[in-house]
């Protein structure tokens, strides 16, 4: 390691215009002759659409599905067998199926005039009988979302195994009903899209606040009948994206059609109501788990019946089974487990379409695992953490396959447990609890698999799967180090963290080293920013094009040093060859601007590589950690306080533990909230009840605490530098260790939640059923 290279904690390149005012944003973007879009959305939940009134004299600037016969409809059909498909329509067709669903188009010179026009619009529609309980929406008699098919579920999945004889055999037996919320992601960057159709090119240029822009381009082509040459992706600075930014919008669609109809640049900027109640759209899920131990804390199987609600649509390209088709494989987690079995189903319901949130599925999969090994614990009279360690897959048995093919590439999960529970002063608690506060101690642990390849998504029947990660280096004629990769920055520190694995490469300043990303028409194609994979990915790809640009100026120097082959080599940003050297900025300079000094047999590969990069085995990698908290609780008010936060977690090689210290932080802020704050109820009428900030509650500086982190470094032996995905670790654990906190602190009085999130109005209603 050097003081710029893999493993510093270089400050970040991209802060400067931030902090400064300079970042761009899709809002910040203002083309001459721009039209503004307002959406006329869906009132209610489910209802067949009969007509739309267009106010008398504007019918020119409100455009309906009708009125836009190009564009198709978006279709994320997953692999798996029994999938059920739905198309979703731009603008919605026959039927209105969600609250906020998208109907009609309206343009005007400026947002609030569009808006008026929206409002002036006349709706006409039948309403029909909303499901609104995932746990419902296949019992008999419930109405059809979808009529086509038989129930209101997307998909069943299921592992079947006999476990009847555990009853018999087993020291203790829980079993747990848990539920967990639906969420709003709430980046303070809401969606944004600018549609513009270039004539001279015939091509459409959409800037998007999307962290996938390569595979927007090729679902947009799909839907609109374009081949993809014929569309420009261009994601700008992104104000944060937490997978809210993943997948193709409806509103993309309509403001490309309207922008190439019109030959006008149109724009569509998301509100907060939109944001929230449109698109409240992850972690809502219900666990029944049944779990057998022995004596000594140890499982003996698990069941789980798990269901998710995936809401109304299947979304382009992570399909409508994304969290739920997940359980049955990550819900052993970092554990032994010898035997399992479950059942789970991805339910249709009349609410927005389900998204990937950081996390995705692990965080409902985190608090059922470890929520249920709690209540093993507290049966056999153990401690949090003696159960986890008879559990936990030990060090000397990695890389580990468990019973459903994960594979764990390295790691220590017992030690982690062990700094968390050190660091924390459990007599100190548990001493106050019998002076009779109402304290508590909580742990979770858990691995995030990050960087999954091509045959991880083939096999959970992902509609768009990942191959190899590519990545160009080139020299500038000046000698600047330009990358250009298909993965997208929206918070990661990617403009540094790619520059040092440049300078570990080839020695470069990373000042000196530019990122190019986020236009698909400057950059080889990705499947994008998401999954915890930039890294791993991007980072292998860079480095592989960063060695091979190497080889290549190696060649070229050795030859303007006049020294033999293969004597020559690249030592800090310079060729060596005895006691000469020759830069790197020389080195370009002369192929660009001065090629009259280069031998005629001189490599004619010139200063630009194209590499592309997959670990082997691609089965991803697997970081973790244990979360370890200590909660207080008033028990007139139900009101919660974090004292304390630990976070022991092993990200393989760090590349920069600043950054990866800003990560954990921002996740576990976020997992904050979904342990006692975000919220988004649903009435039966499937009508959303959080409609401002002031309803739908985030934790902001006062309710995050003072967070510790304890860093470990197990090395990954598949990734280029050891490093393992990282980006979702923080909002995993979260909701799972504090509930136990919570649950532990409420054990003398008898009282235990079980939903998310823990507001005070749910442990209040908990003490007095103990009561």
């Amino acid at each position: 390691m050097t003081e710029q290279g893999v493993g510093a904690s270089l400050r970040r390149k991209e802060d400067a215009r931030f902090l400064h005012g300079r970042g761009r944003y899709v809002g910040d973007i203002a083309p001459r002759g721009l039209l503004e879009v307002a959406f006329l959305r869906s009132p209610v939940a489910h209802a067949r659409l009969t007509g739309i009134g267009k106010p008398e004299g504007a019918e020119e600037r409100v455009f309906a599905a009708a009125d836009l016969p190009e564009i198709g409809p978006i279709r994320a059909n997953s692999a798996l067998p029994g999938f059920r498909a739905s198309d979703q329509p731009a603008l919605a067709t026959g039927k209105l199926r969600h609250v906020g669903e998208p109907i009609a188009a309206c343009l005007a010179a400026s947002r609030a005039e569009a808006e008026d026009l929206a409002a002036a619009c006349r709706l006409d529609y039948e309403p029909l009988p909303a499901v609104a309980d995932m746990l419902t929406a296949r019992a008999p008699g419930t109405p059809l979302i979808h009529e086509h098919w038989p129930d209101n579920a997307f998909l069943e999945t299921r592992r079947d195994e006999d476990l009847s004889d555990l009853d018999a055999v087993a020291a203790a037996k829980v079993v747990r009903r848990l539920r967990t919320a639906r969420q709003s992601m709430a980046p303070l960057e809401g969606r944004g899209v600018l549609a513009e159709w270039d004539p001279r090119l015939e091509q459409l240029i959409l800037t998007s606040s999307t962290q996938m822009p390569h595979v927007t381009k090729t679902g947009l082509a799909e839907c609109l009948g374009l081949d993809e040459g014929q569309v420009r992706v261009i994601a700008p600075d992104v104000g944060g994206g937490f997978g809210y930014k993943g997948i193709l919008l409806p509103e993309e669609l309509v403001c490309a059609a309207l922008a190439i109809r019109l030959g006008r640049p149109v724009r569509w900027l998301e509100d907060r109501l939109e944001s929230l109640t449109a698109h409240a759209n992850c972690r809502e899920h219900h666990y029944i788990v049944t779990a057998w131990a022995d004596a000594g804390g140890r499982l003996l199987g698990a069941e789980v019946d798990a269901t998710v609600d995936a809401g109304a649509y299947s979304c382009y390209p992570f399909s409508a089974c994304l969290e739920a088709a997940q359980i049955g494989s990550i819900f052993p987690g970092p554990y032994t487990l010898p035997r399992f079995r479950y059942r789970t189903v991805s339910a249709c319901t009349n609410k927005p379409p389900i998204l990937p949130y950081r996390g995705v599925a692990r965080t409902g999969v985190c608090y059922a695992m470890e929520t249920t090994l709690d209540a093993l614990a507290r049966k056999l009279g153990l401690s949090a953490e003696a159960v986890r360690l008879a559990n936990l897959v030990p060090p000397e048995a990695m890389p580990y396959r468990n019973l459903v093919g994960k594979v764990f590439d390295s790691g220590d999960y017992p030690e982690a447990v062990r700094r968390a529970v050190a660091a924390v002063d459990v007599p100190r608690i548990r001493a106050r609890q019998a002076a009779g506060e109402c304290v508590g101690f909580g742990l979770s642990v858990f691995c995030e698999q990050g960087a999954h390849g091509t045959s991880v998504y083939h096999g959970w029947g992902i509609p768009f799967v990942p191959g190899y990660e590519q990545a160009q280096a080139r020299f500038t004629p000046d000698g600047v180090l330009e990358l250009r990769t298909g993965v997208h920055s929206h918070g990661q520190g990617l403009e540094t963290t790619l520059a040092q694995v440049a300078h570990e490469v080839l020695g470069v300043d990373p000042a000196r080293v530019r990122l190019v990303h986020g236009d698909t028409a400057l950059t080889p194609y990705s499947t994008g920013t998401w999954g915890s994979r930039a890294m791993v990915m991007a980072g292998g790809a860079v480095a592989e094009a960063c060695r091979l640009l190497g080889e290549r100026a190696i060649a070229i120097g050795a030859a303007l040093l006049q020294a033999e082959p293969g004597t020559a080599t690249l030592r800090n940003g310079a060729v060596q060859a005895g006691e000469a050297s020759i830069s790197l900025d020389q080195i370009a300079r002369t192929w660009f601007r001065h090629p009259q000094n280069l031998p005629r047999d001189v490599d004619k590969g010139g200063l630009e590589v194209t590499a592309g990069y997959r670990p082997d085995p691609d089965t991803g990698t697997h970081s973790y950690a244990c979360h370890a908290v200590t909660v207080r609780i008033e028990t007139e008010t139900g009101l919660v306080t974090i004292e304390d936060y630990v976070v022991v977690e092993d990200g393989g090689r760090l590349v920069n533990p600043m950054i990866v210290d800003g990560q954990v932080l921002g996740g576990t802020a976020q997992g904050i909230g979904t342990a006692l704050y975000e919220e988004m109820p649903f009435d039966a009428e499937g009508q959303p009840l959080a409609g401002t900030l002031a309803d739908y509650l985030l934790p902001g500086a006062t309710e995050v605490p003072s967070i510790r982190i304890d860093h470990m470094e197990t090395p990954s032996p598949w990734t280029r530098f050891g490093q393992k995905g990282i980006g979702e670790s923080g909002a995993i654990g979260p909701p799972a260790a504090i509930i136990n906190a919570i649950n532990d602190a409420l054990a003398p009085l008898g009282a235990e939640v079980t939903d998310l999130p823990a507001t005070p109005a749910r442990l209040l209603a908990a003490i007095e059923a103990a009561r």
